[in-house]
């Protein structure tokens, strides 16, 4: 009962907060254009527009990269450190607009204002940033101890089986997949519980998440569980589409980008229908623990 509710509520709230959702997107778009958008100006300088549709209409031709010169390699040169700077300004982005976003979910907050919204995402920013990069540390470590070491330990094993990297790879993953629920669920609480506070104290807030996340397991696990793999389906559905799609028209590119980008807006309405979710399970879990809390006598006779 406890688990749809929060999950009804939090998607009540998501709808309340579109304005924040269409400001996630711009800000993620205007991100990947600084490095899609100069490659497409590459491409088009070496190829030309009309030929470059026609020689990838039928899927990516690698002979189409053969001959553009020394401009190519300059290009690969500098694709990692462009690819850096995307990831970092992704952090930056998501810290500093999630900061607004978990505010906006709150159950005593307000109607959508674009000041509050900032205020909101300035106060939080550090404090989600600390939260972010804490939990994708321990993310990344468990993904080299559950998923890359056994992996490497049974290639170079003297097993004689073929199929067991294969059956080492797919429970590893599961392994890892439901193990980092647990975290990102953490690093939900934490961001839901500093959203809430007026003090900035990241490690106050992660030391709440750890706590709220295994003291309530029972219900924030399945909600977390069930969030994750409705994003996973809708991402699974759109890939499956929109692969099968070869536009050879400019009007068909365009209704294509289109489509991407409402597909992109949605995903990212799934993803904070999971920070609304996250957010309602934590005030019902508290409310809760106001009402079951022993009342505490103020007077005292001698």
């Amino acid at each position: 009962m406890k688990i749809f509710k929060a999950l009804a509520a939090g998607f009540y709230r998501t709808l309340k907060a579109w304005k924040g959702i269409l400001l996630i997107w711009f800000g993620s778009l205007l991100t990947v254009s600084l490095v899609a958008i100069p490659m497409k100006g590459f491409l088009k300088s070496a190829l030309g527009g009309s030929m470059i549709t026609e020689k990838l209409r039928d899927g990516i031709d690698f002979e189409v990269f053969g001959d553009l010169g020394s401009g190519f390699r300059n290009l690969i040169a500098s694709f990692p450190s462009g690819l850096l700077l995307l990831v970092l300004l992704g952090i930056l982005l998501n810290a500093f607009l999630s900061g607004g976003i978990f505010d906006t979910l709150k159950g005593s907050s307000p109607k959508f204002t674009g000041n509050d919204f900032f205020k909101a995402c300035a106060k939080n920013f550090w404090s989600f940033l600390v939260i972010s990069l804490i939990i994708s540390a321990i993310l990344s470590v468990l993904f080299i101890l559950l998923f890359i070491l056994p992996i490497a330990l049974v290639a170079q094993s003297d097993s004689g089986s073929e199929s067991a990297p294969y059956i080492t790879a797919v429970i590893s993953f599961a392994l890892f997949f439901f193990v980092s629920l647990i975290f990102i669920l953490t690093a939900d609480y934490a961001r839901a519980w500093q959203a809430a506070n007026d003090k900035s104290a990241c490690f106050s807030a992660i030391g709440y998440g750890f706590s709220r996340t295994f003291s309530k397991f029972l219900s924030s696990f399945p909600t977390m569980l069930i969030l994750v793999a409705v994003q996973m389906l809708f991402t699974f559905l759109v890939f499956a589409i929109m692969g099968r799609w070869t536009p050879d028209t400019g009007g068909g590119v365009f209704l294509l980008f289109i489509i991407s980008q409402i597909a992109f807006y949605t995903k990212s309405g799934l993803k904070v229908w999971r920070y609304g979710s996250v957010t309602s399970l934590k005030e019902i879990n508290d409310l809760m623990k106001e009402e079951v809390a022993p009342p505490v006598s103020q007077n005292f006779q001698a």
